[in-house]
């Protein structure tokens, strides 16, 4: 069974950081897309980042560009999400996807691996 589980969210202060951590299991980890969404309240879900499987080629969201960084370790089944100089703005639970192909554009592709959320929270 494909399991996705975040972690590493937490409260952080305008101009902070914080590094997400997605874990899989159940399934062949390094021959999937894995891409992290987020959904702030009362807003639709938008995608911040994706990371392909062998080549590793990486996607941003413009509203996070030169902030955030996806990386991916797939000796531990794990993706990560590095989060500099966060906002306000950057608020939202944030949610790991996995599939054979994952597109920043299409934020409610209904994966085939979703995970639960963890929550970020900017705030002073």
């Amino acid at each position: 069974q494909l399991q996705l589980v975040e972690s590493g969210g937490g409260l952080v202060q305008p101009g902070g950081s914080l590094r997400l951590s997605c874990t899989a299991s159940g399934f062949d980890f390094e021959y999937y897309e894995v891409g992290w969404f987020r959904q702030a309240p009362e807003k639709e879900l938008e995608g911040v980042a994706t990371i392909t499987d062998t080549d590793q080629k990486t996607k941003y969201a413009d509203s996070v560009k030169g902030r955030f960084t996806i990386s991916r370790d797939n000796a531990k089944n794990t993706a990560y999400l590095q989060m500099n100089d966060l906002r306000p703005e950057d608020t939202a639970v944030y949610h790991c996807a996995a599939d054979g192909v994952v597109m920043l554009e299409v934020p409610d592709g209904q994966y085939e691996g979703w995970g639960q959320g963890t929550q970020v929270t900017v705030s002073s």
